[in-house]
Parts: C-alpha cells; sequence; structure tokens
C-alpha cells in the first residue's frame, strides 16, 4: 500500500471515522474512476478557479469533482477558495444586497457565480437569551436558532442545499445520504424542491417523528438494522455502485461548506463583530470547524475584526468521543457504541472528530458532555425561559452550556452564542409521561376558578415541600 509523506495515525483515525473497515484500494480505484465519467464534461471545458477540493493534510488539490478522500495520504477533502478574487464579491455591501437567506454569502460557498438558487435556507433568528442566562449566570448569552430554518426545521438545510447544487452541477439524478434524522429530513425535503431521486439510510431505532417527516416528501426510505457508523459504511459502498450522489460520502467537502453560513450569520447579526465564546453540539464534527472556517475568512477579507475566539464542544455522555478526546488533549478518537436518547448526535467514530479536537484546543475552549437527564430538563429549561422547543441535541447544548458556565470555563459578561440546531417537534418521544395531563372542565367559569385554586394549592405545596428538604 502506497502512503503519502503525511500520513500518521492522525490520518488513518480520521479515514478509519469515515470508512471503518471498508476496503480502502477498492472503494479509492473504482470511486476516481466513476468520478472522471460524471465529471468529464466539467474536466474538459472551462472550470471556475474560485474553488476547488484539497486535502486538508497534504495539501494535494484535486479540482472539482465529487471526491472526499485523497489518494495520496487518505485524508479528508475541503474545498478551498481564492480569497483575493472573493475580496471584490464577498463584502458587506454585497451582502447586504444579496437574498434574506444563506444564499447571501454565495461567493464564498462552492457554487459557480452563474448558480441560481431554489432552496432558500438558513438567515435563523440569534437572540438575546437574557431569562436563560440569569439561570446560568451569564449576562451576554445569545441563541443562534436554527430549530426555525427552512424546511426541515434544522441546521442541515443549510448543508444539503449546497450539497444538492453541487449534484446538479456533477449530473446526479439520484441523491442520498446515511443520516440520524434531521440529515434525512433536508435531503429528502430539497431533492423533491429540485425533483431528484433518493434513497435515505437511517438506523431502524430511529425517531418515529424524522421517519415520517423523510417518507413525506417522496422519499424512498431504507432503515437499517445498525447504528449509524453501520449506516455510513453502507452508504460509501453504495454511493460507489450505483454512481449516486451521496451527501456525505462522495459529496461531502461541499456538504460540509454549508455550516459555515452558522458563522456568518453569527458575525453579521453581531454588527459584524466576533463573539467570545461558540458553544456547539458535536456528532461528526465539522459543523464546529466550518464556524470557526468562517470566521477565518471574515478576518482575513477585513469584513471583522482579528480576535481570539474559543469554541466549545457539546456531546452527550451515551456518545462523546470527541468530549473524551478533547478532556484528554488528544487528536486520537476512541470511536464508541452509541447509547444516548441525542440519537441526531449518536455517531460513535465521527469522521471530523480529529479537526473537531484540534479547534476546540487550539482555541483555548473545552468540551462536555451531558447525561440523558440532563438533556431532557434542559430542553424544558429552555422552552420555559426563552420559549424556544429544542430536539435532544439541542438539550445536550443547553446543558453542557450551563455546565461551563457553573464550571468558570465561560465567564458571566463575555458575549457567548449557544447553537440549538434542531426543532423540538421531531424529539417529541423524549418527553413522554413528563407532563400529567388534566381532567377537562365544563365550560363554566365556577370549574375554571376551581381549577386555578387547585392549581395554586398545588403549588405552595411543592414550595414547602422544597423548603422543607432544603433545610
Amino acid at each position: 500500500m502506497r502512503f503519502g509523506g503525511c500520513f500518521s495515525t492522525h490520518c488513518f483515525s480520521s479515514f478509519a471515522g469515515s470508512f471503518e473497515s471498508f476496503h480502502v484500494h477498492f472503494f479509492l480505484g473504482t470511486s476516481r474512476a466513476r468520478a472522471s465519467r460524471v465529471t468529464r464534461e466539467h474536466s474538459e471545458g472551462p472550470l471556475t478557479t474560485a474553488y476547488w477540493l484539497r486535502c486538508r493534510e497534504c495539501g494535494k488539490t484535486y479540482g472539482h469533482q465529487p471526491l472526499s478522500i485523497c489518494d495520496e495520504c487518505f485524508s479528508p477533502l475541503e474545498v478551498a477558495y481564492d480569497l483575493d478574487y472573493a475580496k471584490t464579491r464577498f463584502t458587506r455591501e454585497t451582502i447586504s444586497q444579496g437574498p434574506l437567506n444563506m444564499w447571501r454569502y454565495q461567493a464564498l460557498l462552492p457554487v459557480k457565480d452563474s448558480y441560481v438558487p431554489q432552496t432558500p435556507s438558513g438567515l435563523t433568528p440569534l437572540v438575546k437569551a437574557p431569562r436563560l442566562g440569569a439561570q446560568f449566570g451569564a449576562k451576554n448569552l445569545y441563541i443562534k436558532n436554527d430549530a426555525v430554518c427552512m424546511p426541515t426545521l434544522s441546521f442541515k438545510d443549510r448543508v444539503v442545499a449546497v450539497a444538492l447544487a453541487n449534484a446538479q452541477d456533477f449530473g446526479f439524478d439520484t441523491v442520498g445520504c446515511s443520516s440520524t434524522g434531521n440529515l434525512a429530513n433536508a435531503v429528502a425535503a430539497h431533492a423533491a424542491r429540485l425533483g431528484l431521486k433518493t434513497y435515505i439510510l437511517v438506523p431502524s431505532d430511529l425517531e418515529p417523528a424524522k421517519i415520517l417527516n423523510t417518507q413525506v416528501y417522496g422519499a424512498t426510505l431504507v432503515r437499517v438494522d445498525g447504528n449509524y457508523d453501520h449506516v455510513n459504511r453502507l452508504s460509501s459502498q453504495i454511493a460507489d455502485r450505483y454512481n449516486w450522489g451521496f451527501v456525505n460520502v462522495n459529496l461531502r467537502p461541499y456538504y460540509a461548506e454549508g455550516s459555515k453560513t452558522v458563522g456568518y450569520e453569527i458575525a453579521e447579526q453581531l454588527g459584524w463583530r466576533l463573539p467570545d465564546n461558540v458553544v456547539v453540539p458535536m456528532a461528526g464534527g465539522s459543523l464546529i470547524t466550518k464556524i470557526r472556517k468562517a470566521f477565518n475568512e471574515l478576518i482575513e477579507l477585513g469584513l471583522v475584526e482579528e480576535k481570539p475566539v474559543k469554541f466549545f464542544g457539546a456531546q452527550a455522555t451515551g456518545c462523546s468521543p470527541i468530549a473524551k478526546a478533547v478532556k484528554n488533549d488528544t487528536d486520537v478518537i476512541e470511536p464508541q457504541r452509541p447509547s444516548t436518547i441525542a440519537r441526531s448526535l449518536a455517531i460513535g467514530n465521527p469522521a471530523d472528530g480529529i479537526y473537531a479536537s484540534r479547534v476546540i484546543r487550539g482555541t483555548g475552549g473545552w468540551a462536555e458532555d451531558v447525561s440523558d437527564v440532563e438533556i431532557v430538563s434542559a430542553i424544558q429549561e429552555l422552552a420555559e425561559t426563552e420559549g424556544i422547543f429544542t430536539e435532544t441535541a439541542g438539550g445536550v447544548t443547553t446543558a453542557v452550556t450551563a455546565r461551563l458556565y457553573a464550571h468558570g470555563r465561560i465567564k458571566p459578561d463575555e458575549l457567548t452564542v449557544t447553537c440549538i440546531t434542531g426543532n423540538g417537534l421531531k424529539t417529541t418521544d423524549c418527553l413522554s409521561g413528563a407532563y400529567d395531563q388534566s381532567k377537562a372542565i365544563r365550560p363554566r367559569l365556577a370549574d375554571f376558578e376551581t381549577f386555578v385554586e387547585e392549581q395554586n394549592a398545588a403549588s405552595q405545596g411543592l414550595s414547602l415541600a422544597g423548603e422543607s428538604y432544603g433545610s
């Protein structure tokens, strides 16, 4: 087996995170042949020079094609940009004149200048959270709320919009993904809008709401008896065999770039300045690295003043390989078997875990993991204080944010943004039995007054019980 000069244990861990035991030579050989066939019309014709694929470790470049792994050192590829070219096109003025969605940042997304967006996702609210902040002892806490992102209520709508733009460009008529839920929903919805056929692979224990939210768009759903890592391995084989565009396999470098728009929006919504801290949920680990990349691009282009930003990662205790690596101060990601209600974060062998760990440790941040009980409690606390109903991943982020303040890792006066990435209507099963259903009253004022008296008495009883317990 031939290895490039940059090959290391770190590179291999990253590769293994994406493909596990899949045969390397078979995949690279056949995938590159297929990629060449799919993109021949692009490689032989004029290509934009504004962006290209580049290995994250050895730096080898690959132009513009559906490929995700370097054939020299087996490390992941990412999109690189000609920032000099972007300087005249990516300015505060041109952005403000753009559409009221993520495509206002099109000049630094991997699509051609002539691309006309058809999927208006992004530009979600950044809201100050004073009541939640008071619970944490925080005076300057903000929530980036992608629980309302169009069209499927998670940040995955952003990444899919970019991935499918490239799928169309490469000529794929069928697309798919491996998913823990939100990505499945987004791929199904966006593909329906674009008229593409879809095959969505998910673990068989996925939340019913997320399964329904995939099937309703007409997608072909394939339930796999295994966890996400098994599903992802199968997706890699299918993408090669059938020459389809799988957004988190052969389209992964383009897909991941959509996450940068979260970072762009945070900076713009803060008045073109950067926060002190960002708290991000971690599954595969890509989101946290792309927000960092967005901030760096904004600094290099002069759109924001340079300042240190600390990145904090949030995971569930039942699946926390990146958090464990951060705590051990290492790049080595030890795969775990997921066991948590936060299924959207349940990736035991994260493809970008190494890079997420590097970002967190390199910026002076930290990572924490929280239990299922804490997750549910945090979902309720966020809803009761700020009126935001998040899924389990948001419960993870909220609970971790609370702990970071409690442990002094984030100071009360620092401007902190916590990322809520999905809507609670998708994971209502985690709250099953949490709320009693009161007996229906007759439509009479006297009955209502009795109901209020009973409620007040119950509340007073709970208060007295709490005082007794505290003493």
